[in-house]
């Protein structure tokens, strides 16, 4: 299911759907090179990833300065990855803004489950009503790259 592109606009800014919008290079730049959790991740693989998520650009104007995606079948669950807002802009509320219009929009509702995973923004997180999970002994993985610092 494909939704179409929403935007949201608040005080010089712009939160999209629009996968027109996005900005490849920047998003690989920063995942690859800046992030702890995608660190050395292929150009290929970041546009592949994007290709089958809902992904969310945020600008100023046309300049892209944040980043997230949804991994979801839209019916029950979703996986919240890659979201970023370069440095520059940090502490201006737009990771709120950015989380909050993820979670409340039109086709990401209604789900039995929302995942994550961090090591820095448990607090952000825990604003949304995210928390650790209970017993994390039922959750299960296959790990491809043992040298991998983990993330989403």
């Amino acid at each position: 299911m494909r939704t179409h592109p929403i935007e949201c606009h608040q005080e010089g800014y712009t939160i999209s759907t629009d996968p027109r919008r996005l900005d490849l290079s920047l998003i690989h730049q920063f995942l690859s090179l800046d992030s702890y959790w995608a660190r050395g991740r292929g150009f290929e693989t970041v546009q592949r990833s994007i290709e089958n998520s809902l992904a969310f650009g945020v600008y100023e104007g046309a300049r892209q300065i944040g980043f997230a995606r949804v991994i979801t079948d839209y019916a029950t669950f979703a996986w919240l990855a890659d979201v970023f807002i370069l440095p520059p802009w940090r502490g201006k509320g737009l990771g709120k803004w950015l989380v909050s219009t993820i979670l409340g929009h039109p086709g990401l509702q209604g789900f039995r489950r929302w995942m994550l995973a961090t090591n820095d923004a448990n607090e952000l997180y825990r604003r949304f009503g995210f928390s650790e999970i209970p017993e994390p002994k039922i959750i299960m993985q296959v790990l491809s790259d043992p040298a991998s610092p983990g993330g989403s």
